[in-house]
Protein backbone atom coordinates (compact mmCIF):
# COMPACT_ATOMS: atom_id res chain seq x y z
CA UNK A 1 0.00 0.00 0.00
CA UNK A 2 1.31 3.56 -0.71
CA UNK A 3 1.62 5.92 1.66
CA UNK A 4 -1.49 8.58 2.37
CA UNK A 5 1.43 11.43 0.84
CA UNK A 6 2.19 8.94 -2.64
CA UNK A 7 -1.51 8.53 -3.05
CA UNK A 8 -2.50 12.45 -2.95
CA UNK A 9 0.53 14.00 -4.67
CA UNK A 10 -0.04 11.09 -7.59
CA UNK A 11 -3.65 12.47 -7.69
CA UNK A 12 -4.64 14.62 -10.57
CA UNK A 13 -6.68 16.97 -9.17
CA UNK A 14 -9.58 19.71 -10.89
CA UNK A 15 -8.98 22.85 -11.10
CA UNK A 16 -10.37 24.51 -7.82
CA UNK A 17 -13.00 26.46 -10.01
CA UNK A 18 -14.46 23.54 -12.20
CA UNK A 19 -15.02 22.02 -7.93
CA UNK A 20 -16.45 25.15 -7.30
CA UNK A 21 -18.43 25.29 -10.10
CA UNK A 22 -20.14 21.78 -9.35
CA UNK A 23 -22.15 23.44 -6.11
CA UNK A 24 -22.92 26.53 -8.37
CA UNK A 25 -19.77 28.85 -7.28
CA UNK A 26 -18.40 31.34 -10.14
CA UNK A 27 -15.35 32.46 -10.34
CA UNK A 28 -16.10 35.71 -9.60
CA UNK A 29 -17.03 34.35 -6.20
CA UNK A 30 -14.11 32.72 -5.53
CA UNK A 31 -9.80 34.51 -4.21
CA UNK A 32 -7.53 32.48 -5.67
CA UNK A 33 -4.86 31.12 -3.83
CA UNK A 34 -3.31 28.93 -7.06
CA UNK A 35 -5.22 26.55 -9.21
CA UNK A 36 -6.17 24.13 -6.25
CA UNK A 37 -7.24 26.59 -3.81
CA UNK A 38 -9.54 29.70 -3.42
CA UNK A 39 -11.44 31.68 -0.96
CA UNK A 40 -15.16 32.38 -0.90
CA UNK A 41 -15.75 35.73 -0.77
CA UNK A 42 -18.16 37.99 0.92
CA UNK A 43 -20.30 38.03 -1.67
CA UNK A 44 -21.08 34.69 -1.96
CA UNK A 45 -22.42 34.40 1.24
CA UNK A 46 -24.25 37.48 0.75
CA UNK A 47 -26.04 36.09 -2.14
CA UNK A 48 -26.58 32.57 -1.09
CA UNK A 49 -28.24 33.04 2.34
CA UNK A 50 -31.41 32.90 1.63
CA UNK A 51 -30.96 29.05 0.73
CA UNK A 52 -32.29 26.58 2.15
CA UNK A 53 -30.42 24.49 4.63
CA UNK A 54 -29.10 21.05 3.85
CA UNK A 55 -28.78 18.34 5.91
CA UNK A 56 -26.37 18.52 8.52
CA UNK A 57 -24.25 15.56 9.08
CA UNK A 58 -21.34 14.97 12.27
CA UNK A 59 -18.89 12.80 12.21
CA UNK A 60 -17.27 11.80 15.54
CA UNK A 61 -15.49 8.66 17.19
CA UNK A 62 -14.99 7.00 20.46
CA UNK A 63 -11.77 8.36 22.09
CA UNK A 64 -8.67 7.79 20.47
CA UNK A 65 -5.96 5.08 20.80
CA UNK A 66 -2.42 4.37 19.29
CA UNK A 67 -4.43 1.76 16.92
CA UNK A 68 -6.05 4.87 15.15
CA UNK A 69 -9.57 5.13 14.60
CA UNK A 70 -9.99 7.15 11.20
CA UNK A 71 -12.35 9.62 12.05
CA UNK A 72 -11.48 12.66 9.05
CA UNK A 73 -10.56 9.83 6.81
CA UNK A 74 -14.09 8.74 7.51
CA UNK A 75 -15.39 11.72 7.07
CA UNK A 76 -13.66 12.27 3.56
CA UNK A 77 -15.21 9.25 2.39
CA UNK A 78 -18.37 9.81 3.12
CA UNK A 79 -18.78 12.55 1.29
CA UNK A 80 -17.21 10.87 -2.05
CA UNK A 81 -19.38 8.56 -1.03
CA UNK A 82 -22.42 10.14 -1.49
CA UNK A 83 -20.94 11.90 -4.84
CA UNK A 84 -20.93 8.44 -6.31
CA UNK A 85 -24.29 8.23 -5.44
CA UNK A 86 -25.15 11.02 -7.09
CA UNK A 87 -25.92 13.53 -4.34
CA UNK A 88 -24.56 17.04 -3.92
CA UNK A 89 -23.15 17.35 -0.61
CA UNK A 90 -19.66 19.45 0.87
CA UNK A 91 -17.68 18.57 3.26
CA UNK A 92 -16.72 21.07 6.08
CA UNK A 93 -13.39 20.30 8.03
CA UNK A 94 -10.81 22.30 10.00
CA UNK A 95 -7.34 23.48 9.06
CA UNK A 96 -4.79 21.35 10.28
CA UNK A 97 -1.89 22.52 12.84
CA UNK A 98 1.94 22.44 12.26
CA UNK A 99 2.34 21.50 16.24
CA UNK A 100 1.14 17.77 15.80
CA UNK A 101 1.78 17.45 12.21
CA UNK A 102 5.50 17.92 13.40
CA UNK A 103 4.65 16.27 16.62
CA UNK A 104 3.70 13.01 17.31
CA UNK A 105 0.16 12.71 15.27
CA UNK A 106 0.78 13.56 11.92
CA UNK A 107 -1.13 15.62 9.26
CA UNK A 108 -5.19 15.77 9.13
CA UNK A 109 -6.36 15.05 5.52
CA UNK A 110 -7.61 12.28 5.57
CA UNK A 111 -5.70 8.92 4.54
CA UNK A 112 -5.42 6.47 1.71
CA UNK A 113 -8.24 6.67 -1.10
CA UNK A 114 -10.08 9.14 1.48
CA UNK A 115 -8.13 12.74 1.59
CA UNK A 116 -8.35 16.31 1.11
CA UNK A 117 -5.99 17.44 -1.51
CA UNK A 118 -3.50 19.34 -2.26
CA UNK A 119 -2.21 17.16 0.69
CA UNK A 120 1.07 18.94 1.47
CA UNK A 121 -0.33 22.68 1.26
CA UNK A 122 -3.60 21.78 3.69
CA UNK A 123 -0.98 20.26 6.12
CA UNK A 124 1.96 23.23 5.80
CA UNK A 125 0.78 26.65 5.77
CA UNK A 126 -2.27 26.52 3.64
CA UNK A 127 -3.89 30.03 2.83
CA UNK A 128 -2.23 31.48 6.20
CA UNK A 129 -4.95 31.40 8.02
CA UNK A 130 -2.75 30.22 11.09
CA UNK A 131 -0.33 32.90 10.73
CA UNK A 132 -2.88 35.67 10.82
CA UNK A 133 -4.63 34.62 13.84
CA UNK A 134 -0.96 34.15 15.66
CA UNK A 135 -0.29 37.79 14.51
CA UNK A 136 -3.45 39.11 15.65
CA UNK A 137 -2.64 37.68 18.98
CA UNK A 138 0.70 38.08 19.20
CA UNK A 139 0.10 41.86 18.66
CA UNK A 140 -2.70 42.06 21.07
CA UNK A 141 0.31 40.84 23.62
CA UNK A 142 2.68 43.61 22.01
CA UNK A 143 0.07 46.28 22.53
CA UNK A 144 -0.52 45.31 25.84
CA UNK A 145 2.80 44.88 27.13
CA UNK A 146 3.63 48.46 25.03
CA UNK A 147 1.03 50.35 27.38
CA UNK A 148 2.48 48.86 30.51
CA UNK A 149 5.79 50.59 29.28
CA UNK A 150 3.89 53.54 28.35
CA UNK A 151 2.93 54.89 31.40
CA UNK A 152 -0.32 52.13 32.24
CA UNK A 153 -2.73 54.71 32.02
CA UNK A 154 -5.10 52.02 32.45
CA UNK A 155 -3.82 50.92 35.35
CA UNK A 156 -2.94 47.00 34.35
CA UNK A 157 -1.87 45.25 37.44
CA UNK A 158 1.35 43.06 35.54
CA UNK A 159 0.63 40.19 37.95
CA UNK A 160 -2.76 39.50 37.03
CA UNK A 161 -2.11 39.93 33.00
CA UNK A 162 -4.02 36.93 31.53
CA UNK A 163 -3.43 37.19 27.77
CA UNK A 164 -0.82 35.01 26.42
CA UNK A 165 0.90 34.86 23.50
CA UNK A 166 0.84 31.74 20.53
CA UNK A 167 3.12 29.92 18.62
CA UNK A 168 1.19 27.26 15.73
CA UNK A 169 3.97 24.70 17.51
CA UNK A 170 4.82 22.44 20.05
CA UNK A 171 7.19 24.15 21.99
CA UNK A 172 7.32 23.23 26.08
CA UNK A 173 9.60 25.65 27.39
CA UNK A 174 7.27 28.41 26.27
CA UNK A 175 5.12 27.14 28.38
CA UNK A 176 5.77 29.32 31.54
CA UNK A 177 8.80 31.93 30.66
CA UNK A 178 9.90 36.03 31.97
CA UNK A 179 9.78 38.66 29.41
CA UNK A 180 11.48 42.12 29.79
CA UNK A 181 14.76 40.88 31.22
CA UNK A 182 17.29 43.45 30.00
CA UNK A 183 17.50 47.36 31.19
CA UNK A 184 14.30 49.96 31.55
CA UNK A 185 13.85 50.43 27.67
CA UNK A 186 13.15 46.62 27.19
CA UNK A 187 9.89 46.59 29.22
CA UNK A 188 8.77 46.02 32.68
CA UNK A 189 9.93 41.94 33.91
CA UNK A 190 7.23 39.97 34.77
CA UNK A 191 6.23 35.83 34.11
CA UNK A 192 4.35 35.42 30.88
CA UNK A 193 3.04 32.13 28.67
CA UNK A 194 2.57 30.81 25.16
CA UNK A 195 -0.15 28.80 23.79
CA UNK A 196 -0.32 26.59 20.90
CA UNK A 197 -2.37 28.92 18.29
CA UNK A 198 -4.96 26.48 18.37
CA UNK A 199 -5.77 27.06 21.98
CA UNK A 200 -5.88 30.72 21.31
CA UNK A 201 -9.33 32.96 21.70
CA UNK A 202 -8.86 34.81 18.28
CA UNK A 203 -9.26 31.08 17.16
CA UNK A 204 -11.77 30.52 18.96
CA UNK A 205 -13.61 33.84 17.59
CA UNK A 206 -12.59 33.26 14.27
CA UNK A 207 -14.43 30.21 14.09
CA UNK A 208 -17.58 31.21 15.77
CA UNK A 209 -17.70 34.88 14.18
CA UNK A 210 -20.99 35.34 12.01
CA UNK A 211 -19.02 37.98 9.90
CA UNK A 212 -16.42 41.46 9.96
CA UNK A 213 -19.24 43.13 12.15
CA UNK A 214 -19.56 39.99 14.63
CA UNK A 215 -15.55 39.50 14.46
CA UNK A 216 -15.03 43.10 15.67
CA UNK A 217 -17.13 43.10 18.24
CA UNK A 218 -15.99 39.62 19.86
CA UNK A 219 -12.33 40.79 19.51
CA UNK A 220 -13.04 44.29 21.37
CA UNK A 221 -14.28 41.99 24.42
CA UNK A 222 -11.06 40.20 24.71
CA UNK A 223 -10.38 40.12 28.53
CA UNK A 224 -6.58 40.46 28.49
CA UNK A 225 -6.07 41.87 32.20
CA UNK A 226 -6.92 43.14 35.15
CA UNK A 227 -6.46 46.39 36.77
CA UNK A 228 -5.59 47.00 39.99
CA UNK A 229 -9.00 47.72 41.72
CA UNK A 230 -9.61 43.87 40.00
CA UNK A 231 -11.70 45.35 37.54
CA UNK A 232 -11.52 43.51 33.61
CA UNK A 233 -9.23 45.06 30.96
CA UNK A 234 -10.21 44.52 27.43
CA UNK A 235 -8.93 44.57 23.57
CA UNK A 236 -10.91 48.13 22.92
CA UNK A 237 -9.38 49.46 25.96
CA UNK A 238 -6.12 48.90 24.69
CA UNK A 239 -7.59 50.31 21.13
CA UNK A 240 -6.28 46.83 19.48
CA UNK A 241 -9.86 45.75 17.62
CA UNK A 242 -9.34 47.36 14.17
CA UNK A 243 -5.73 46.36 13.66
CA UNK A 244 -6.17 43.04 14.90
CA UNK A 245 -9.59 42.73 12.92
CA UNK A 246 -7.17 43.73 9.46
CA UNK A 247 -5.07 41.15 9.95
CA UNK A 248 -7.94 38.64 9.95
CA UNK A 249 -10.06 40.05 7.32
CA UNK A 250 -8.35 37.55 4.45
CA UNK A 251 -8.49 34.72 7.90
CA UNK A 252 -12.21 35.36 8.10
CA UNK A 253 -13.18 33.78 4.26
CA UNK A 254 -13.69 30.15 4.38
CA UNK A 255 -11.04 28.01 1.90
CA UNK A 256 -12.49 25.73 -0.76
CA UNK A 257 -10.08 22.61 -1.59
CA UNK A 258 -11.37 18.94 -3.13
CA UNK A 259 -11.08 15.49 -2.33
CA UNK A 260 -8.77 12.93 -4.33
CA UNK A 261 -12.72 12.12 -6.47
CA UNK A 262 -13.25 16.35 -6.57
CA UNK A 263 -15.92 16.50 -3.99
CA UNK A 264 -15.89 19.73 -2.64
CA UNK A 265 -13.91 20.31 0.66
CA UNK A 266 -14.40 23.65 2.84
CA UNK A 267 -11.51 23.23 5.28
CA UNK A 268 -11.48 26.75 7.91
CA UNK A 269 -10.42 27.31 11.29
CA UNK A 270 -8.81 24.54 13.48
CA UNK A 271 -9.03 24.94 17.60
CA UNK A 272 -8.11 21.29 18.95
CA UNK A 273 -10.63 19.40 20.80
CA UNK A 274 -8.87 18.94 23.90
CA UNK A 275 -7.71 21.91 24.49
CA UNK A 276 -10.29 24.02 22.87
CA UNK A 277 -13.56 23.76 21.08
CA UNK A 278 -12.48 21.06 18.47
CA UNK A 279 -15.08 22.78 15.52
CA UNK A 280 -14.65 24.35 11.79
CA UNK A 281 -15.99 27.76 11.77
CA UNK A 282 -19.51 28.47 11.65
CA UNK A 283 -19.30 30.94 8.42
CA UNK A 284 -17.94 27.29 6.58
CA UNK A 285 -20.42 25.23 7.77
CA UNK A 286 -23.16 27.71 7.60
CA UNK A 287 -22.00 28.55 3.78
CA UNK A 288 -21.41 24.49 2.95
CA UNK A 289 -25.47 24.01 4.22
CA UNK A 290 -26.41 26.73 1.67
CA UNK A 291 -24.49 25.37 -1.24
CA UNK A 292 -24.98 21.42 -0.65
CA UNK A 293 -28.27 18.96 0.03
CA UNK A 294 -25.47 17.23 2.48
CA UNK A 295 -22.95 18.55 4.99
CA UNK A 296 -20.65 16.45 6.37
CA UNK A 297 -18.61 18.00 9.14
CA UNK A 298 -16.38 16.55 11.87
CA UNK A 299 -15.49 17.32 15.45
CA UNK A 300 -11.87 16.63 16.81
CA UNK A 301 -10.97 13.75 18.97
CA UNK A 302 -13.42 11.55 20.74
CA UNK A 303 -17.82 12.46 21.05
CA UNK A 304 -16.88 13.59 25.03
CA UNK A 305 -14.72 16.27 23.54
CA UNK A 306 -15.63 16.82 20.37
CA UNK A 307 -19.24 16.35 19.60
CA UNK A 308 -20.21 17.37 23.23
CA UNK A 309 -18.41 20.99 22.17
CA UNK A 310 -19.94 21.21 18.36
CA UNK A 311 -23.48 20.48 20.32
CA UNK A 312 -22.88 22.52 23.57
CA UNK A 313 -20.80 25.42 22.27
CA UNK A 314 -21.00 25.55 18.43
CA UNK A 315 -25.12 24.66 17.87
CA UNK A 316 -25.84 26.73 20.85
CA UNK A 317 -24.21 29.29 19.62
CA UNK A 318 -24.71 29.36 15.56
CA UNK A 319 -27.95 27.90 15.33
CA UNK A 320 -27.39 24.55 14.24
CA UNK A 321 -29.58 21.94 14.43
CA UNK A 322 -28.11 18.47 13.29
CA UNK A 323 -29.51 16.00 11.23
CA UNK A 324 -27.39 12.51 11.87
CA UNK A 325 -24.10 11.61 13.77
CA UNK A 326 -21.90 9.12 12.55
CA UNK A 327 -19.90 7.06 15.38
CA UNK A 328 -16.57 5.95 14.16
CA UNK A 329 -15.00 2.85 15.49
CA UNK A 330 -12.41 0.34 14.80
CA UNK A 331 -11.97 -3.32 15.82
CA UNK A 332 -8.40 -2.33 16.84
CA UNK A 333 -9.43 0.50 19.01
CA UNK A 334 -12.02 -1.59 20.40
CA UNK A 335 -9.64 -4.17 21.60
CA UNK A 336 -7.21 -1.50 22.50
CA UNK A 337 -9.72 -0.15 25.28
CA UNK A 338 -10.10 -4.09 26.25
CA UNK A 339 -6.42 -4.38 27.45
CA UNK A 340 -4.57 -5.79 24.41
CA UNK A 341 -1.14 -4.55 23.46
CA UNK A 342 -0.61 -2.59 20.17
CA UNK A 343 1.32 -5.69 18.37
CA UNK A 344 -1.23 -8.04 19.60
CA UNK A 345 -4.57 -6.37 17.70
CA UNK A 346 -4.49 -8.11 14.57
CA UNK A 347 -5.23 -11.34 16.39
CA UNK A 348 -9.28 -12.13 16.34
CA UNK A 349 -9.77 -11.89 20.22
CA UNK A 350 -13.74 -11.71 21.06
CA UNK A 351 -12.94 -11.77 25.10
CA UNK A 352 -11.16 -7.72 24.73
CA UNK A 353 -13.92 -7.03 22.46
CA UNK A 354 -16.60 -7.26 24.52
CA UNK A 355 -14.57 -5.95 27.52
CA UNK A 356 -13.40 -2.50 25.66
CA UNK A 357 -16.49 -2.22 23.40
CA UNK A 358 -18.07 -0.51 26.68
CA UNK A 359 -15.91 2.99 25.29
CA UNK A 360 -18.17 2.86 22.43
CA UNK A 361 -21.43 1.91 24.74
CA UNK A 362 -20.91 5.12 26.59
CA UNK A 363 -20.23 7.33 23.50
CA UNK A 364 -23.54 5.74 21.75
CA UNK A 365 -25.28 6.91 24.91
CA UNK A 366 -23.93 10.05 25.31
CA UNK A 367 -25.13 10.59 21.25
CA UNK A 368 -28.38 9.93 21.84
CA UNK A 369 -28.80 12.28 24.84
CA UNK A 370 -28.67 15.15 22.44
CA UNK A 371 -31.64 13.85 20.52
CA UNK A 372 -29.77 13.24 17.19
CA UNK A 373 -29.87 9.89 15.50
CA UNK A 374 -26.62 7.76 15.65
CA UNK A 375 -25.24 5.90 12.99
CA UNK A 376 -22.30 3.71 14.29
CA UNK A 377 -19.15 2.37 11.42
CA UNK A 378 -16.32 0.31 11.44
CA UNK A 379 -13.86 1.78 9.87
CA UNK A 380 -12.43 -1.91 8.18
CA UNK A 381 -9.09 -3.12 8.69
CA UNK A 382 -8.33 -6.50 6.81
CA UNK A 383 -7.05 -7.72 10.22
CA UNK A 384 -11.04 -7.80 11.60
CA UNK A 385 -12.86 -11.23 11.33
CA UNK A 386 -16.31 -11.64 10.39
CA UNK A 387 -17.18 -12.70 13.94
CA UNK A 388 -15.79 -9.95 15.34
CA UNK A 389 -17.50 -7.48 12.78
CA UNK A 390 -20.88 -9.39 13.71
CA UNK A 391 -20.46 -8.62 17.39
CA UNK A 392 -20.10 -4.94 17.07
CA UNK A 393 -23.09 -4.90 14.49
CA UNK A 394 -25.29 -6.62 16.78
CA UNK A 395 -24.08 -4.78 19.95
CA UNK A 396 -24.92 -1.32 18.33
CA UNK A 397 -28.18 -2.74 17.01
CA UNK A 398 -29.24 -3.54 20.22
CA UNK A 399 -28.66 0.02 21.48
CA UNK A 400 -31.33 1.50 18.53
CA UNK A 401 -28.61 2.82 16.62
CA UNK A 402 -27.83 1.88 12.29
CA UNK A 403 -24.37 0.02 11.65
CA UNK A 404 -22.32 0.07 8.63
CA UNK A 405 -19.04 -0.99 7.42
CA UNK A 406 -16.47 2.05 6.13
CA UNK A 407 -13.72 0.73 3.49
CA UNK A 408 -12.86 4.01 2.52
CA UNK A 409 -9.22 3.98 3.56
CA UNK A 410 -8.45 1.62 1.02
CA UNK A 411 -11.22 2.14 -1.58
CA UNK A 412 -12.02 5.40 -1.71
CA UNK A 413 -15.40 6.92 -2.12
CA UNK A 414 -16.93 2.82 -3.41
CA UNK A 415 -16.01 2.10 -0.34
CA UNK A 416 -18.50 4.49 2.01
CA UNK A 417 -20.98 3.87 -0.22
CA UNK A 418 -22.69 1.39 2.68
CA UNK A 419 -22.47 4.08 5.43
CA UNK A 420 -23.71 6.72 3.07
CA UNK A 421 -26.61 4.58 1.87
CA UNK A 422 -27.27 4.01 6.00
CA UNK A 423 -26.91 7.58 6.69
CA UNK A 424 -29.24 8.84 3.94
CA UNK A 425 -31.89 5.93 5.26
CA UNK A 426 -31.88 7.18 8.60
CA UNK A 427 -32.03 11.15 7.22
CA UNK A 428 -35.46 9.91 5.55
CA UNK A 429 -36.46 7.37 8.45
CA UNK A 430 -35.61 8.72 11.88
CA UNK A 431 -35.98 12.58 12.86
CA UNK A 432 -33.41 14.56 14.80
CA UNK A 433 -35.01 16.24 18.48
CA UNK A 434 -31.64 17.80 19.14
CA UNK A 435 -31.04 19.66 22.25
CA UNK A 436 -28.56 20.68 23.73
CA UNK A 437 -27.17 18.95 27.56
CA UNK A 438 -27.60 21.92 29.68
CA UNK A 439 -29.50 25.62 30.26
CA UNK A 440 -27.91 28.72 30.21
CA UNK A 441 -28.91 29.78 33.55
CA UNK A 442 -27.49 26.99 35.36
CA UNK A 443 -24.36 27.73 37.17
CA UNK A 444 -20.89 27.64 35.89
CA UNK A 445 -20.48 24.85 38.71
CA UNK A 446 -23.66 23.16 37.23
CA UNK A 447 -22.65 23.09 33.86
CA UNK A 448 -18.89 21.94 34.37
CA UNK A 449 -20.47 18.91 37.23
CA UNK A 450 -23.45 18.32 34.25
CA UNK A 451 -21.08 17.15 31.47
CA UNK A 452 -18.82 15.41 33.93
CA UNK A 453 -21.33 13.43 35.38
CA UNK A 454 -23.33 12.80 32.10
CA UNK A 455 -20.79 12.66 29.09
CA UNK A 456 -18.05 11.23 31.22
CA UNK A 457 -19.55 9.37 34.03
CA UNK A 458 -17.76 11.52 36.43
CA UNK A 459 -18.78 10.72 40.18
CA UNK A 460 -18.09 14.57 40.98
CA UNK A 461 -16.20 17.41 40.41
CA UNK A 462 -12.96 18.94 42.54
CA UNK A 463 -11.59 22.26 42.32
CA UNK A 464 -8.10 23.96 43.15
CA UNK A 465 -8.39 26.89 45.04
CA UNK A 466 -7.67 29.43 42.02
CA UNK A 467 -10.27 27.60 40.39
CA UNK A 468 -12.60 28.04 43.11
CA UNK A 469 -11.99 31.77 42.91
CA UNK A 470 -12.07 32.40 39.49
CA UNK A 471 -15.18 30.61 39.07
CA UNK A 472 -16.68 33.16 41.32
CA UNK A 473 -14.91 36.11 39.50
CA UNK A 474 -16.27 35.06 36.35
CA UNK A 475 -20.06 34.85 37.62
CA UNK A 476 -19.57 37.71 39.25
CA UNK A 477 -18.58 39.66 36.47
CA UNK A 478 -21.70 38.83 34.86
CA UNK A 479 -20.71 36.15 32.49
CA UNK A 480 -21.84 32.67 34.51
CA UNK A 481 -24.50 32.40 31.64
CA UNK A 482 -21.88 30.68 29.03
CA UNK A 483 -21.56 27.82 28.47
CA UNK A 484 -18.31 25.85 29.72
CA UNK A 485 -15.32 24.65 27.32
CA UNK A 486 -13.26 21.47 29.29
CA UNK A 487 -9.75 21.11 28.33
CA UNK A 488 -9.05 17.54 29.01
CA UNK A 489 -7.16 14.25 27.53
CA UNK A 490 -8.75 13.03 24.65
CA UNK A 491 -7.49 9.27 25.66
CA UNK A 492 -9.79 8.78 28.41
CA UNK A 493 -13.56 9.55 29.45
CA UNK A 494 -11.81 10.82 32.74
CA UNK A 495 -9.18 13.18 33.06
CA UNK A 496 -6.48 10.27 33.48
CA UNK A 497 -5.28 9.27 29.78
CA UNK A 498 -5.05 5.92 31.58
CA UNK A 499 -8.05 5.06 32.59
CA UNK A 500 -9.71 3.02 29.19
CA UNK A 501 -13.09 1.24 28.50
CA UNK A 502 -15.86 3.16 30.52
CA UNK A 503 -14.01 3.81 33.68
CA UNK A 504 -15.77 4.42 36.91
CA UNK A 505 -15.60 5.41 40.14
CA UNK A 506 -13.27 8.99 39.68
CA UNK A 507 -13.85 12.65 39.76
CA UNK A 508 -12.52 15.25 37.67
CA UNK A 509 -10.25 18.09 38.71
CA UNK A 510 -10.93 21.29 37.94
CA UNK A 511 -7.07 22.59 37.62
CA UNK A 512 -7.98 26.23 36.10
CA UNK A 513 -10.38 28.47 34.83
CA UNK A 514 -10.83 31.47 32.75
CA UNK A 515 -13.29 33.04 30.68
CA UNK A 516 -12.73 33.47 26.67
CA UNK A 517 -15.22 36.81 26.28
CA UNK A 518 -15.05 37.38 22.93
CA UNK A 519 -15.66 33.77 22.23
CA UNK A 520 -18.33 33.53 24.47
CA UNK A 521 -17.32 30.46 26.42
CA UNK A 522 -15.60 29.45 30.33
CA UNK A 523 -12.69 27.36 29.77
CA UNK A 524 -12.19 25.05 32.23
CA UNK A 525 -8.53 23.10 32.88
CA UNK A 526 -8.97 19.68 33.45
CA UNK A 527 -6.07 17.15 35.05
CA UNK A 528 -2.92 17.31 33.48
CA UNK A 529 -4.07 18.84 29.84
CA UNK A 530 -1.41 21.76 28.71
CA UNK A 531 -2.91 24.52 26.48
CA UNK A 532 1.08 24.25 24.58
CA UNK A 533 1.71 20.48 24.23
CA UNK A 534 5.23 19.31 23.46
CA UNK A 535 7.38 17.02 21.17
CA UNK A 536 7.75 13.36 21.55
CA UNK A 537 11.09 12.09 21.90
CA UNK A 538 11.27 10.97 17.97
CA UNK A 539 9.39 13.99 16.64
CA UNK A 540 7.57 13.11 13.18
CA UNK A 541 9.54 16.23 12.15
CA UNK A 542 12.44 13.86 11.74
CA UNK A 543 11.27 11.99 8.61
CA UNK A 544 9.73 14.84 6.99
CA UNK A 545 11.95 16.16 3.89
CA UNK A 546 12.05 17.77 0.45
CA UNK A 547 13.78 16.69 -2.45
CA UNK A 548 15.77 18.31 -4.97
CA UNK A 549 12.76 18.79 -7.21
CA UNK A 550 10.51 20.34 -4.28
CA UNK A 551 8.79 17.18 -3.72
CA UNK A 552 8.02 17.02 0.12
CA UNK A 553 8.28 13.58 1.88
CA UNK A 554 7.73 12.22 5.15
CA UNK A 555 4.22 13.67 5.68
CA UNK A 556 1.11 11.15 6.44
Amino acid sequence: MKTDIQIAQEAVMEPIAKVAASIGISEDDLEFYGKYKAKLSDELMEKTKSNPDGKLILVTAINPTPAGEGKTTTSVGLGQAFGKLGKKAVIALREPSLGPCFGIKGGAAGGGYAQVVPMEDLNLHFTGDFHAITSANNLLAALLDNHIQQGNELGIDPRQVVWKRCLDMNDRVLRNIVVGLGNKMDGMVREDHFVITVASEIMAILCLADDMEDLKKRLGRIIVAYNFEGKPVTADDLQATGAMAALLKDALKPNLIQTLEHTPAIVHGGPFANIAHGCNSVRATKTALKLADYVITEAGFGADLGAEKFFDIKCRKAGLKPDAVVLVATIRALKYNGGVAKEDLSNENLEALKKGIVNLEKHIENLQKYGVPVVVTLNSFVTDTKAETDFVETFCKERNCEFALSEVWEKGGEGGVALAEKVLETLETKESNFKVLYDDELSLKEKIETVAREIYGADGVTYTPAADKELKRITELGMGNLPVCMAKTQYSLSDDPKKLGRPSGFTIQVREVYVSAGAGFVVAINGAIMTMPGLPKKPAAFGIDVNENGVITGLF
